[in-house]
């Protein structure tokens, strides 16, 4: 893809890919049996000495860490922390899911940020700082500002797509292949809602909580087609004449009121401009978080849009649209 640069987020996507292996131990023929992960989606625990979670270091984490999602209208955390001292650090906590330990001791061997999966469980993610200071750790953990939070994030978004692939909704397959040239891995409970020749609505509705992926694809327009713009532009046409609201004279449309924001990034071999913004319906009162990904079609005639969006009034949601997200991820070229 010409029109889309590389930025470090799309290596950091590519580095945080877990690795579904099973670890050797002895012979060739003898595996390691891993527990299964615990712990909350979205959930780190920090292993780090009080003094230093109540310092410097603790508030860098947290910055990095628990900060608010930019891409919510109301305020959440992006993951949720829970301190653990080194000497509480014990098997119950070794198999959380999401783990980040901090050794600040000036006869470490060496310092820097470490990166492993799958050390005491699986799908497991485990970052380890280790400074010879305070000082230091702090500085490493801002060198790592961007790929942190980021080795997490698709570290959730891997376990999601992996529970997908295994309870996967195989009959929506052909659908998003016949449009797009590729597949998609929905679990069950997603249905086709609605299915033109350039339009696909696929959607899990419950009583309180609406997850919405929505495909479509149009010819390559004049100009930059992966410029904001573009994509609001198309985006709102789309969804004015395929996402109704509720009632007469109200459709969906995309919200001028937060703001808009674009990233160009690289997944498993895949570039696209990924979009975040907030939805709302023209003429009535619903709203709510989306997030596309844009990018050219195997023939490099159309542009490529795939977009989740959440619907759920009475509740936070992060984890609620990292889940459909995730299945954004999930997107492969048919071979």
């Amino acid at each position: 893809m010409k029109k889309i640069a590389s930025y470090a987020a799309a290596a950091a996507i590519l580095f945080a890919s877990l690795m579904a292996l099973s670890g050797c131990k002895g012979s060739k023929n003898t595996k390691v049996l891993l527990p299964n992960v615990s712990g909350k989606a979205g959930e780190i625990v920090v292993v780090i000495e009080r003094g230093e979670w109540e310092g410097n270091v603790g508030n860098t984490l947290r910055d990095i860490l628990a900060g608010d999602c930019p891409y919510l209208a109301q305020r959440e955390p992006l993951f949720t922390l829970a301190n653990v001292p080194p000497s509480a650090f014990n098997n119950m906590f070794k198999v959380h899911r999401n783990i980040i330990i901090v050794n600040v001791n000036p006869q470490n061997a060496k310092e820097g940020m470490l990166y492993t999966e799958n050390k005491w469980a699986r799908p497991q993610s485990v970052a380890q700082v280790s400074a010879f200071t305070e000082e230091n750790a702090v500085n490493i953990l801002k060198e790592n500002a961007a790929i942190l939070p980021e080795f997490f994030e698709q570290a959730e978004r891997n376990r999601i797509i992996a529970n997908s692939i295994l309870y996967e909704e195989s009959s929506l397959r052909p659908v998003v292949q016949q449009l797009t040239g590729g597949i998609m891995h929905f679990p069950s409970g997603y249905k086709l809602k609605k299915i033109t020749n350039d339009f696909v609505w696929i959607a899990d509705e419950k009583q309180y909580v609406d997850h919405h992926v929505v495909i479509y694809k149009y010819p390559v327009p004049s100009g930059d087609p992966f410029s904001a713009e573009s994509i609001v532009e198309k985006h709102n046409e789309f969804m004015k004449n395929n996402v109704p609201g509720m009632f007469e004279n109200t459709w969906m449309t995309t919200s001028t009121a937060f703001p808009l924001t674009t990233l160009s990034k690289r997944y498993h071999g895949i570039d696209f401009m990924e979009t975040r913004g907030m939805w709302e319906v023209y003429n009535d009162f619903m709203g709510g978080p989306f997030v596309s990904h844009s990018m050219y079609s195997k023939d490099g005639k159309d542009i490529i849009v795939l977009e989740a969006f959440v619907y759920a009034p009475k509740f936070d949601k992060r984890q609620i649209l990292r889940e459909v997200e995730s299945l954004l991820y999930s997107f492969e070229w048919v071979k």
